[in-house]
């Protein structure tokens, strides 16, 4: 979906409020590399310290800095291959999806709900990426933005 579009289109704009879609790759990348995962694996090791490292929910700005969008698609879509080839692997038993970590703001979670939240997360974020780019569109549509939910505020 992005990676015909121009610069004009999904070029970061460094806000912390109104990420763009080059932003939120970058967010989506940081995510598989330091949240997910590590913390599936800290649940599944059930050692004495399940504590969860906090997350950088902004690390994007620095981490993707002089990355083209083309690059950042390109790993992203090799990180999360190789996080759900590795999440298929495990072949995850109900016990197991019930085991418990314990995040550093929220307190003790499950697997299960890291991995339902892993989904709406990253749905969420879809969700902001097709916001973004319709919201281009919020003059051109004219009358119909009557009918057109994803351009009221």
């Amino acid at each position: 979906m992005l990676c015909d579009l121009s610069p004009e289109w999904t070029a970061g704009c460094d806000t912390l409020e109104n990420w763009a879609p080059y932003d939120v790759i970058g967010h989506l990348i940081h995510g598989d590399e330091t949240d997910w995962m590590p913390r599936a694996e800290i649940i599944l090791a059930q050692g004495e310290d399940r504590i969860f490292e906090p997350y950088d929910r902004l690390a994007q700005f620095e981490n993707s800095r002089g990355k083209s969008l083309s690059d950042l698609l390109t790993e992203f879509a090799h990180l999360r291959k190789l996080n759900l080839e590795k999440l298929a692997g495990w072949r995850l038993t109900p016990q197991q999806l019930g085991l418990k970590g314990t995040h550093p703001e929220l307190g003790e979670v499950s697997l299960e709900q890291l991995l339902a939240t892993w989904v709406v997360h990253d749905l969420t974020h879809f969700r902001q990426i097709v916001t973004y780019i319709a919201k281009k569109y919020d003059h051109a549509v004219g009358p119909w933005k009557e009918y057109l939910s994803i351009l009221k505020k």
